[in-house]
């Protein structure tokens, strides 16, 4: 571990609102007899007759959606301020109309008017005009009838403030703003920092979201010339203008400053929405980067792709979850498990009926669970003990797999699975092992990577390396490790690398030599916003932006506050995942050894625990919270007067089955998981050692076919390191992975025999990768302009005879010039050869 202030051992912990559920303090042993059946029957409450969600994922949620939760309920007040500001400077501008009465070039002529306005020297008029910027870009809500018409007008608003030129304008006030040393200096010194005091910045990068977000959306009755602003402002986005870096790094230097204390009443959340949501725009969405790896395979002359991930998951169905219930007569007239353990026969009666459920009953997965085995009661224990000690990430949390309940097989459920949803793959890697192994039996002596010889070997291995072929899949990674290995074998042959100066490549350059320091920083903040955290005095504040000037004195106003700040957290955990997430997949498009480069630095900062401390809670309650209140939602506040709030009206929320924002945030947590962990023995081995099985397991009570398929895929690649006890006591697991994850010929995954499996190869495999991450960043970007390898000319002739550049005003100056510095100069040639 590289870094010791990451969110491990040793790093301060956020400031949570301890609703997780691991808030005991002291070590907990598992309960005992039939305090096993009622915690889990505590646990299991409200959780059994679960739905199927539907839930569609993408790259946001809708329109309306992502706008409400740019401002906390906290800034609601706000709304009728920007109006107030707009309507002022509007009458001393315009008299007799309203903004929506103007013809364009009269809106036009009035943000000019705003702009020039903006640049001038008192810090409070400024703020005024911004503030009626800000409700232009808001859609002029009070001219409105609906909701509708709100965000048509917000949308038709922002592209014509961009139009204009808002967006250079107020970057160079968020410089201001970002300099702003007094501010800094003033928000260290404050015990308590509330929304007050980042009003400037809030107003700055609130119409800054809204730019972004209302011109990255298409609609196909976009005008050519909304079209063409898109593009210019993704180009603006993208690169860097006028010898500046590019947006999204002035972002990621935010959330440092904001992590190393130095800015403490930066508004963090707007923050990372926008980076977000800059990053979404200006590299793409999960569509688009589907588009980037087909017209990829294209260009290095690999076969198309066979299918598009999320396209097949979203036709997969939803497994039920595992049932919990159990009567009150049954949970205290049931013998405790060390006794049912003891009855042999008993114990061979159920696995019999257990095996004919697997046969018949496949589409009912997880319909039954066999008792916990004694090994994995332990093991269970085992793991929070391993966390706490060594991590302090995951609070003890009695984690107890379900009791056998009594399921009856009826006619209507017996159904056989129609197929695979997936297309098998097989790696060169595999292909070649199976002949080393074919070889050493029948023949004696290998041939190396030669896989097509099969001279002296059986007819059935003929088959099988034929089957093999059939499905060998060859990624756009194999294809750049290759090359790279070749450029830094050959660099002289093979010459310069030509690099494409695509947005995602402009970013990574941007980002390389600060990248720990941001990858910890958003860790650090993801820590502090999961629910599971504990507050503790000495971690970072992200409530700067939520919490009021005076605190609430009613029960009502606390209710309030109390779902906002949940809400707050919410959209933080859900922008970093899906930034993460995004970075992740375009560096790997882009070249394997970026994304590994980012993906290290998240191991390093204990990124793997910190996913599993997020997870160890009641996630279906996590996804199902109402942590929302409708009527305070923009734009619905804007229309509406704010009705009279009650305690129904606080609890009331929305009529949705879950939020969408935590099931997104989930799914793209377990997908980071993921990508942190495939093929990477000692990332898989930190899985098993934090005891994530049971964790991983109470996650698949959602019935949401996409984060079943991600936890399912964790769960298959330790499988071969948690024991054949561990196998044999979860066979409805094991039969869910067969059939919704993707099979892999020869992959013994079940059963525990990989030669990769060994322990002693761990260590060697991250150094081996941090190796060749090192020589790539150094090769790439290290090497000056001059290389090292260009070739010198030594002819005098030659040399003399280049034709240079000379400036314009040389040719008169070039006498004087002569007479100075040579002819008046006395020459000592002694001394010339003695220092040479």
């Amino acid at each position: 571990m590289e870094d010791p202030v990451a969110p491990g051992a040793g790093s301060p912990p956020a400031n949570g609102n301890g609703n997780g559920n691991g808030g005991g303090k002291g070590k907990q042993a598992p309960p005992k007899g039939r305090e096993v059946f009622r915690s889990q029957r505590r646990e299991s409450e409200g959780s059994v007759d679960c739905p199927t969600l539907e839930f569609e994922y993408g790259d946001a949620d809708g329109h309306a959606a992502e706008l409400s939760e740019l401002y906390s309920y906290t800034e609601n007040l706000e709304f009728t301020t920007n109006r107030r500001c707009f309507e002022e400077d509007f009458k001393t501008q315009v008299q007799g109309k309203e903004w929506l009465e103007l013809e364009e070039d009269a809106q036009k002529a009035y943000v000019m008017g705003l702009l020039d306005r903006l640049e001038v020297v008192s810090r409070e008029r400024r703020l005024k005009v911004a503030r009626a910027v800000l409700y232009l870009a808001q859609g002029t809500f009070g001219e409105c009838d609906s909701e509708v018409d709100v965000l048509h007008w917000s949308r038709y608003n922002c592209f014509l403030l961009y139009q204009m030129g808002t967006f250079s304008a107020f970057l160079e006030l968020l410089h201001m703003e970002i300099d702003n040393s007094q501010a800094c200096s003033s928000a260290v010194r404050k015990p308590a920092i509330s929304i007050a005091d980042s009003t400037e910045l809030r107003v700055l990068l609130s119409v800054l979201y809204l730019l972004v977000e209302n011109i990255r959306l298409e609609r196909e009755t976009d005008s050519c010339g909304w079209r063409t602003a898109r593009e210019t402002f993704r180009t603006e986005l993208s690169f860097s203008m006028h010898n500046e870096e590019p947006f999204a790094l002035l972002l990621f230097s935010m959330v440092t400053k904001f992590c190393s204390g130095l800015a403490p009443h930066f508004p963090i959340k707007k923050v990372l929405l926008l980076l977000w949501k800059v990053v979404m725009f200006t590299l793409g969405g999960f569509e688009h980067l589907q588009a980037l790896k087909v017209q990829k395979r294209a260009e290095l002359g690999l076969p198309p792709l066979a299918e598009d991930s999320i396209q097949v998951v979203k036709s997969m169905r939803a497994a039920s979850p595992p049932s919990y219930t159990l009567d009150l007569g049954e949970s205290q007239l049931a013998p405790p498990p060390s006794k049912l353990r003891g009855r042999r026969g008993s114990r061979r009666q159920l696995l019999t009926k257990q095996d004919s459920l697997d046969i018949y009953n496949e589409r009912d997965l997880f319909k039954t669970e066999e008792p916990a085995t004694e090994e994995e009661e332990e093991s269970a224990g085992d793991g929070e003990r391993t966390l706490d000690g060594e991590l302090d990430l995951l609070e003890q949390d009695p984690l107890v797999p379900p009791p056998l309940s009594q399921a009856t097989l009826s006619a209507e459920r017996v159904a056989f699975p129609k197929g695979l949803p997936w297309a098998p793959k097989v790696r060169q890697k595999d292909i070649e092992h199976f002949l080393e192994l074919s070889r050493n039996k029948f023949i004696g002596f290998t041939l190396g990577q030669d896989t097509d010889t099969l001279v002296g070997l059986p007819r059935p291995i003929h088959e099988s390396v034929k089957t093999l072929k059939q499905h060998k899949y060859v990624s756009i990674a194999d294809v750049q490790i290759k090359n790279e290995e070749e450029l830094e074998k050959c660099p002289m042959s093979l010459g310069e690398e030509v690099v494409p100066e695509t947005p995602c490549e402009i970013l990574y350059q941007g980002m390389l030599y600060s990248l720990p320091q941001y990858m910890i920083a958003l860790l650090k903040i993801l820590l502090a916003a999961a629910p599971t955290s504990k507050a503790k005095t000495d971690s970072i504040n992200i409530l700067a932006d939520v919490l009021p000037e005076e605190m609430p004195v009613t029960v009502l106003q606390s209710m309030k506050l109390g779902i906002d700040v949940n809400r707050h957290k919410e959209i933080i955990v859900k922008s970093i995942s899906a930034l993460l997430l995004l970075l992740l997949k375009h560096f790997k498009l882009n070249h394997i050894y970026q994304f590994e480069y980012v993906s290290q630095h998240l191991v390093f900062a204990n990124c793997i625990p910190l996913i599993l401390k997020f997870f160890n809670q009641n996630i279906l309650s996590y996804i199902t919270a109402k942590n929302s209140i409708s009527v305070l939602d923009y734009p619905c506040c804007t229309i509406q007067d704010l009705p009279e709030l009650t305690t129904e009206s606080l609890e009331a929320g929305d009529n949705n089955q879950f939020c969408w924002r935590n099931l997104f945030s989930c799914i793209n947590l377990l997908r980071l998981l993921n990508k942190l962990t495939k093929w990477k023995h000692s990332r898989t081995m930190m899985l098993v050692v934090f005891k994530s099985a049971p964790i991983l397991k109470r996650a698949l009570k959602v019935k949401q076919a996409m984060l079943q398929l991600y936890v399912l895929k964790l769960l298959k690649i330790q499988t071969k390191y948690l024991g054949r006890q561990w196998r044999k006591s979860n066979m409805k697991t094991m039969s869910a992975i067969y059939q919704k994850v993707r099979h892999r010929m020869n992959d013994d995954w079940a059963y525990g025999n990989d030669i990769d499996a060994r322990p002693w190869d761990f260590q060697a495999e991250e150094c081996t990768l941090r190796a060749n991450i090192e020589a790539f960043n150094s090769r790439r970007y290290d090497r000056p302009q001059d290389s090292e390898f260009s070739p010198v000319d030594n002819c005098l002739q030659s040399v003399l005879g280049q034709r240079l550049d000379l400036p314009e005003d040389f040719h008169c100056s070039y006498e004087i010039w002569l007479e100075r510095e040579v002819f008046s100069q006395p020459i000592c040639w002694e001394e010339l050869l003695q220092n040479h």
